[in-house]
């Protein structure tokens, strides 16, 4: 294997036609120089330098071997360069809900990737109280959650209105027991319905569980079960209900960004695109 130490002294003593000058280029004694250069010999076994006139000159052989260590040194320098940029830059863990994980949030990452080549960007999508404790234990840089109104103070939070959605088509509520579907247990939501419920004295039952908040949009616009989401979900093949007659209301929830204490430069970068994000989707929300 050819050390780049050598090469560099050999590239230096074959540009510059001494070893003197080459010596001052890489900041090495001129004994050091030449001893290296017939070090690079004996391996290559053969000589690559012609020392006999008044300048020194390769030789053939060190002519074949002048364009291939420009080449290693190229990229040698090229390898450093990337590794001390991405060094410097680091990377940016965030973790977001399901909902937020897709169409929303896939364009923000791209300005941002185009922005910082050189940070290396994890995305996790999980539910709020897995983000939130994966937060505290240090596994996210920032993280966008659901929970209760005011419970943890972030960098800005959104209020996400729910409500109680059934199907319009194939309505589940009048159903004895009623059918509930839900996120897997611990979700924010799930705890907010099975309470509400409870207080009503409604019977239920678990009609359907899932983790995707999309899934579960579709399984309430086909009957499987009544659901307490966010009111910006609703479609069309849906029917609010009126939840202070029906069941009962529940505590506010939002939505809200966590930082972790002196972020790095991308890291508030990141921050401020995704409070932009948010902005615009309330407001979006608000709209309808």
């Amino acid at each position: 294997m050819l050390d780049p130490q050598l090469l560099r002294s050999f590239v230096a003593v074959a540009d510059s036609g001494s070893f003197t000058r080459a010596a001052e280029r890489v900041h090495l004694t001129q004994s050091t120089v030449s001893q290296q250069l017939r070090r690079l010999e004996e391996q290559c076994g053969c000589v690559l330098l012609d020392r006999g006139g008044r300048y020194v000159t390769p030789t053939p052989e060190g002519e074949r071997l002048l364009g291939y260590a420009r080449r290693i040194l190229q990229l040698s320098g090229e390898a450093v360069a990337l590794i001390r940029d991405s060094a410097v830059q680091g990377e940016i863990r965030l973790g977001v809900p399901e909902d937020f994980a897709a169409q929303t949030l896939t364009p923000v990452l791209a300005d941002f990737a185009d922005a910082w080549p050189g940070v290396r960007l994890e995305v996790t999508s999980g539910l709020s109280h897995e983000l939130w404790q994966g937060f505290q234990e240090g596994e996210f840089d920032l993280t966008l959650i659901k929970q209760r109104e005011g419970s943890a103070a972030g960098l800005a939070s959104w209020p996400e209105p729910l409500c109680w959605i059934d199907s319009r088509r194939r309505p589940a509520f009048e159903r004895e027991p009623v059918p509930l579907a839900v996120f897997p247990g611990g979700a924010l939501y799930r705890g907010e319905m099975t309470h509400a419920i409870e207080a009503s004295g409604r019977r239920w039952r678990i009609g359907f569980v899932s983790a995707s908040l999309a899934s579960l949009s579709s399984a309430v616009a086909d009957g499987l079960g009544i659901s307490l989401l966010p009111r910006r979900v609703i479609t069309r093949a849906h029917r609010v209900l009126e939840e202070p007659t029906l069941i009962g209301a529940v505590p506010p929830v939002e939505l809200s960004l966590h930082v972790r204490p002196e972020p790095s430069a991308p890291a508030r970068d990141m921050a401020a695109r995704l409070q932009a994000m948010c902005d615009a989707a309330m407001r979006r929300d608000q709209r309808r």
